[in-house]
């Protein structure tokens, strides 16, 4: 890799093994690598541990203060979780025992009304961002709720315990089995305007609004059209769900017959650019999915909660055929883990549960899934200029991982496994106890960030 001069001085050089996902490669490793990150918390240089007298004189930094990983450590990109409920927390691992659209009047809505009380509010979105910061989540894409002083109480969280967000108030004016928990279509979009000039004007350097309509059953056309203009005239992301149910698909195509797919109907309401991640997608369509491709649109797959909730299972490997954007998500609280390292793991279960249906199948390898969860999820969230990998001029959001690290889930046997054996074991069998520390535009956020 080239290095670029930086007009920011140097902070930090670390020097070990660096494993990363590039454009072309699932995973590189830079053995005995030197990175700098400057006082921006930018990557400035990356070059080889024996330059370091020769880059410490070109770079201005001192050699017997460079930061030395350990023989079973590496730094690998922070993770990017590109669909979770923040709002949904205080009940994950639980009520996992009906289908989705039971599921949400039974459990979701009724929890999610709650958060008009600022001090509840307050509570869960504290601990979930600790918590997803401990387990390695530099990068979340939230959804909070329809309350917008709560929605940017969420982007304040996160904003102060230094975890880069998009942040989305929850619009929806259709809601039958909870009826104070909607607002109206001119509601809405007021409270969407106030949610987005409000945190824009908290110019909170890694936390950004994205327009949210819950998904196309709880918004009526009128609503969504007022959100495709929002997004269009302030040139913001935009997230959703889409096709994760056949019973959801069904009750789309009733409460929109005119249009020729889910897809179609967010395409005609101008909410499918190439800022927009929707999430799940298990049933979409060869032709859903060129649109997604020629829109841009991104999908966030969410395999915990696609199997706790018996929605579906997505075709990864279909879809990155299509050559559609894709990241993993935890969906919490349908996806009961708000571990990303667990969205690694069912991402490959269910991968594998394909090929037993059908031995032909291509099934995903561990590699490939780490730059879903990496490199793959900057893409996604369209993000990927500033974060995803270790490249100069990129922010350096990265995890110091110990796969030998006291009291630990893995137990090291070869005590010379290579770098690559260690990443898989730490996608394995790893936890947050492997991940030390955490950076995000190269502040340490964790260890500083106290268990929840």
């Amino acid at each position: 890799m080239s290095s670029n001069e930086s007009a920011a001085g140097i902070a930090h050089v670390y020097r070990g093994t660096f494993v990363h996902a590039t454009y072309h490669t699932a995973v590189e490793i830079l053995e005995d690598g030197l990175l700098g990150v400057d006082t921006e918390g930018k990557i400035a240089f990356i070059g080889s541990g024996k330059e370091v007298d020769r880059l410490s004189q070109k770079w201005g930094f001192e050699a017997f203060a460079v930061t030395q990983l350990g023989q079973h450590e590496f730094f690998m990109p922070g993770m990017v979780d590109t669909h979770i409920h923040a709002s949904q927390y205080s009940y994950a691992g639980t009520a996992l025992d009906m289908p989705l659209l039971q599921w949400l009047n039974t459990y979701t809505f009724p929890v999610e009304a709650c958060y008009k009380d600022l001090e509840f509010a307050r509570n869960v979105y504290t601990h979930i961002v600790k918590r997803t910061l401990r387990n390695g989540t530099t990068t979340a894409c939230y959804f909070a709720t329809i309350h917008t002083d709560a929605s940017l109480l969420l982007g304040q969280i996160a904003n102060d315990f230094g975890q880069r967000a998009l942040v989305g108030k929850v619009c929806m004016d259709i809601n039958n089995f909870i009826p104070h928990y909607k607002e109206t279509p001119d509601e809405s979009e007021g409270e969407t305007n106030r949610f987005i000039g409000e945190l824009l004007k908290k110019k909170y350097p890694l936390v950004r609004p994205v327009v949210t309509p819950r998904f196309a059953p709880s918004c009526s056309a009128t609503l969504l059209g007022h959100l495709g203009e929002i997004a269009q005239n302030n040139d913001l992301h935009i997230q959703s769900h889409i096709s994760e149910t056949k019973e959801e698909v069904s009750l789309v195509k009733e409460l929109f017959p005119d249009y020729d797919s889910y897809t179609d109907v967010y395409h005609r309401h101008n909410l499918l650019t190439d800022k927009t991640v929707m999430a799940h997608g298990c049933h979409l369509t060869d032709g859903e999915l060129k649109l997604f491709r020629e829109t841009g649109a991104s999908i966030a797959h969410c395999p915990n909660s696609n199997i706790s909730l018996c929605s579906g299972m997505l075709d990864v490997r279909r879809v990155l055929n299509h050559k559609v954007k894709l990241g993993l998500g935890t969906d919490v609280a349908g996806g009961y883990s708000p571990s990303m390292l667990d969205a690694v793991r069912r991402t490959l279960d269910t991968s594998k549960a394909l090929t037993i249906q059908d031995t032909q199948y291509h099934t995903l390898t561990f590699e490939e899934v780490f730059r879903l969860a990496t490199l793959g999820g900057s893409q996604a969230l369209s993000l990927d200029e500033n974060t995803g990998n270790f490249e100069v001029g990129k922010d350096f959001d990265a995890l110091r991982v110990n796969t030998d690290a006291a009291g630990g889930p893995i137990d090291l046997i070869n005590q010379g496994e290579g770098p690559k054996v260690l990443l898989e074991k730490f996608l394995n069998l790893g936890d947050d106890r492997n991940i030390v520390e955490v950076y995000v535009a190269g502040k340490r956020v964790v260890p500083f960030v106290e268990r929840p």
